[in-house]
């Protein structure tokens, strides 16, 4: 059965949680541009507005890098600054144990088992909308607001879906792609149906006196303050020597952890063996088990389906198999797949053979604008198989 229909937002169907009533809103501001003028817009808008910021780190340091990390001593002060210019109450919320139980350790494991884990969408769904919305409703509140681009339809009926920004450019559904109804229903993304430019937010942030609107974008996974994931998992896991092994099972190089390495990846590999026909060889597969890793021609990169694991929907889950579009990674395009959810699987064919797919990551699907919901990736299918692996 092919995906329904896509609903279009209409004036009668704001973003967020909004019916025409004044909402308590609780306003998670990090400190950056994006959810200052969110909490500004909520605040405008008549909602009740209470600021909070989430202090992630059990040491947090004082100042950032460049537009490395966040959640630091000066972000935080930033988001207080902020609540006082739009005039609204501002708390910091301790939620650092949650955040390296849920987030941070499980990025680690993840390595740890050769797969390639989005902390930012562990993020969304284990702490801003579980911990940090579970907490909002007990207190009273009716929402949660952030800074993200996305969109939230309210259907005739009742249910919410959750939409692609109005400016794809600035899309971030992908990473929101782990929320459900329930967690829909208690959203508002105040910047997610504007067609504006992110010049267009630093000058509104600017004209709203706030002090954030040339602060640098965070761009980095933000318990990496030094953008040096190799190196933060090396302190973490430690170093393990290991082989890297052609498509013959041939040993070409040598490596200090597997974990350090991504399906796709073709630089820093300092293999001491050239291919025989002398092009660039890739990273096809990660096996933690004998610490190996396999490399070989692009062509061996090809993906033509795969299997997802703990899925994800954002409203109804699909019934019987549909052509939708795929989403791979935060700032990847999209491509069609056929799809099914079954025996709590979800199986995906795609139309065009795809790369730099690997276990671990996202896969989110579309029906035209509409996030129908995500899965983790657990295998993949080659068009050209490369050895026995579990990718």
């Amino acid at each position: 059965m092919n995906a329904s229909p896509v609903p279009q937002p209409s004036p009668a169907a704001p973003a967020g949680p909004r019916d025409g009533r004044r909402l308590r809103v609780l306003a998670a501001m990090s400190g950056g541009v994006d959810s200052a003028v969110a909490a500004a817009r909520a605040a405008e808008a008549g909602h009740d507005v209470t600021g909070v910021h989430l202090a992630l780190s059990a040491n947090p340091q004082s100042f950032r890098t460049g537009a490395r990390g966040c959640c630091t001593i000066e972000d935080s002060r930033d988001a207080r600054r902020a609540a006082d210019v739009i005039g609204i109450p501002f708390y910091v919320w301790d939620l650092a144990d949650r955040f390296r139980q849920d987030v941070v350790e499980d990025f680690v494991a993840e390595y740890a088992a050769g797969r390639t884990p989005n902390p930012c969408l562990r993020c969304n769904e284990k702490i801003k909308f579980a911990a940090l919305l579970d907490k909002a409703l007990a207190l009273g509140f009716d929402a949660v607001c952030t800074g993200h681009y996305a969109t939230v339809v309210l259907r005739e009926d009742g249910s919410r879906e959750l939409h692609r920004a109005t400016d794809m450019a600035k899309d971030q559904s992908y990473v929101l792609g782990v929320l459900d109804e329930r967690q829909l229903a208690h959203a508002m993304f105040p910047l997610g149906d504007t067609r504006t430019t992110k010049d267009e937010i630093r000058a509104e942030a600017e004209a709203r006196g706030l002090a954030v609107a040339k602060k640098p974008d965070s761009h980095d996974i933000c318990f990496i303050a030094d953008g040096d994931t190799q190196g933060f998992l090396s302190r973490h896991l430690g170093t393990s020597d290991g082989d890297i092994l052609d498509e013959d099972g041939s040993k070409v190089g040598t490596h200090t952890g597997a974990y350090g390495y991504t399906i796709g990846q073709r630089k820093g590999l300092r293999l001491g063996v050239p291919a025989p026909d002398g092009k660039p060889r890739y990273v096809l597969d990660i096996s933690p088990v004998d610490n190996t890793v396999t490399v070989g021609p692009s062509e061996a990169l090809d993906v033509t389906a795969l299997t997802g694991i703990k899925p994800r929907w954002c409203g109804t889950p699909p019934t019987g198999p549909g052509t939708y579009t795929a989403q791979l990674r935060a700032h990847g395009g999209e491509t069609e797949v056929s799809a099914e959810f079954a025996d709590g699987e979800l199986r995906v064919a795609f139309a065009e053979p795809v790369r730099g797919v690997a276990p671990g990551q996202a896969i989110v699907l579309y029906d035209g604008s509409r996030v129908v919901g995500s899965a983790t990736i657990a295998t993949t299918e080659r068009a050209r198989p490369a050895v026995p692996s579990s990718s």
